[in-house]
């Protein structure tokens, strides 16, 4: 995992061509999973780096799902809304997904009951958090990212968590 890029691979690790002045210089070239561009980091980053879930670990995160209480993404203020949506991305942890998924889930939910869509904030910050959590489980339970929400549904017992 690379930042908020999702699960990246590396595809070689050395001096890009474009790299000029420090010839002693690494970089990682990283390869979204999910994505068309082509990262170089060097390998001495300050951006958040760390290996993806293994398959049973992501096993043992699809079967507390149930168990993981929703994320606090109540308030009328956008900014305090969007600034706890950061902090839960900015955690990288997949537990903080899982809670902020089922929290706008739940939001959305009750709009639609009452008539009504939640916010453009809402939609993209479950995007993002979606597109993280499933990227991951999808590359560490080798399953396509399609596959991701049945085999919760499936694995852990929830529909529509």
């Amino acid at each position: 995992m690379y930042g908020i890029s999702g699960v990246c691979r590396v595809a070689k690790i050395g001096k890009p061509q474009f790299a000029s002045g420090d010839h002693k210089k690494l970089y990682y070239t990283l390869v979204p999973e999910y994505g068309t561009e082509t990262i170089y980091a060097p390998v001495d980053t300050t951006v958040f780096m760390r290996p993806i879930l293994t398959k049973k670990e992501a096993e043992e995160l699809v079967s507390k799902i149930p168990d993981i209480p929703k994320g606090d993404c109540s308030g009328r203020s956008i900014s305090v809304i969007k600034e706890r949506y950061e902090s839960a991305l900015k955690a990288h942890r997949c537990e903080d997904l899982v809670g902020m998924i089922k929290s706008i889930y739940a939001k959305s939910r009750e709009a639609a009951r009452c008539g009504r869509k939640i916010g453009q904030v809402d939609q993209r910050y479950m995007k993002r958090a979606e597109d993280l959590l499933y990227g991951e489980l999808a590359v560490s339970l080798g399953i396509d990212r399609e596959e991701v929400v049945p085999y919760i549904e499936k694995a852990a017992g929830v529909a529509g968590e």
